[in-house]
């Protein structure tokens, strides 16, 4: 450990697009790469922040200051293609990294970034780039790592001003499965791990534009067979399974560039009566498919902490965000009502048709992390499931 009076090598850089550039000190994958940056302010949860396939192409500063004390393991993580680059390209943390202290540690945060090829910084001034990102919006950036702080700063800047960013771009493609697969791990529990759905009362296909892991595990704990897709697949193929009901993931990039695919397909799920249930940008994709529009936010919605009213109950509830587009609200047409609005800004987070068996939600009820309050949403997909079979045998 170095002397206190000896200044420290920077051996970390984040130059944003407009040629702001902040030091810090490197950990994780070395290397420089481009993305948007966002801040999240969870108190828990980073391996599955890190590991969020929603967060593809962003780089996430985290307002809570100590970052890593509980280590790294391979159970927390929430992608489920295992695609390179399904979740965060970068982190960024107020303090440096400690020695892990919790019994499910597996190794140290800066060996498992290693791995995942994530570039991660410490040392930075983290409640200062959240001012900046809350004034300005969220910034293009390229975010580098040279343990020997050998950078060409005036190429940094030229690449973060080049980038083209996330709007436009469809990233679901690049994060989601390539191919079909099963799903019937239930959810875990204290001291017993995770047990094994074999006996399905249901079968659910759910469309991967970057789905989690915990959203399947709780699916799975309602009795369900799950059947993940990836994004691209026809409705007659999803059709073909005699699905019980459909879901629509969770995933990054513009809603309306995943939209060119998706939406065709989604309008014909709609159409076939099946029981529809999105989350996030299948939240966005289903209100396009629908005929509202999406609008690129100012700083999005990150965190474990954000309150969110549910019209049908006239309850409050506080949900995890992760999603920098939004749906217009007032692009909602007849027949779709808003059920969910943020109380942090008015922004709209849910909608049901009023004459099918379809709603969504933008927040993310499997709270992984953050809290359980809207674990209800899985439930109200699984008893619409029962009214359409009761429906069909009377």
């Amino acid at each position: 450990m170095s002397e206190p009076w000896v200044k420290r090598v920077t051996t970390g850089l984040l130059v944003l697009a407009d040629g702001t550039v902040i030091e810090g000190y490197g950990l994780g994958a070395t290397g420089a790469i481009e993305g948007e940056v966002c801040f999240n302010t969870a108190l828990t949860g980073y391996q599955e922040i890190l590991t969020d396939p929603s967060y593809a192409k962003q780089i996430v500063t985290f307002t809570f200051p100590h970052i890593g004390n509980v280590g790294a393991n391979e159970e927390d993580r929430e992608d489920f293609s295992t695609e390179p680059g399904a979740g965060a390209v970068g982190a960024i943390f107020r303090a440096e990294v400690s020695e892990p202290s919790n019994y499910r540690s597996a190794g140290h945060l800066d060996a498992w970034l290693k791995t995942r090829g994530v570039v991660a910084l410490s040392g930075i001034d983290t409640r200062a780039l959240t001012v900046t990102i809350r004034e300005s919006g969220m910034p293009n950036a390229v975010i580098a790592h040279d343990p020997d702080g050998n950078f060409d700063i005036e190429a940094l800047k030229r690449r973060a001003a080049a980038w083209p960013g996330i709007v436009g771009a469809d990233l679901a493609k690049d994060v989601a499965t390539r191919s079909e697969r099963a799903w019937t791990e239930r959810p875990w529990a204290w001291q017993a791990g995770e047990a094994v759905e074999t006996e399905p009362r249901y079968r659910v296909v759910a469309i991967d534009y970057g789905t989690k892991r915990n959203i399947l595990r709780l699916m799975a704990g309602h009795g369900a067979e799950v059947i993940v897709v990836p994004p691209t697949t026809s409705a007659d193929e999803i059709l073909a399974h005699k699905p019980d009901g459909v879901f629509l993931s969770n995933g990054p990039g513009d809603p309306a560039a995943t939209g060119e695919y998706a939406v065709p397909v989604i309008r014909d799920l709609v159409e076939a009566n099946v029981p529809l249930f999105g989350i996030c940008l299948g939240h966005q994709l289903l209100a396009l498919a629908l005929g509202a529009k999406t609008e690129k936010m100012h700083q999005g919605h990150h965190g474990a902490n954000h309150p969110v009213k549910d019209f049908t109950t006239n309850k409050v509830e506080i949900v995890s965000m992760n999603h920098g587009f939004a749906v217009a609200a007032d692009t909602l047409p007849s027949g779709v009502t808003e059920t969910h609005r943020s109380l942090f800004d008015g922004t709209n987070c849910g909608l049901q048709l009023s004459d099918k068996p379809v709603f969504s939600v933008q927040h993310h009820p499997e709270a992984s992390p953050g809290p359980q309050d809207s674990h209800y949403l899985f439930q109200r997909f699984f008893d619409m499931i029962d009214g359409r079979r009761e429906s069909a045998a009377a």
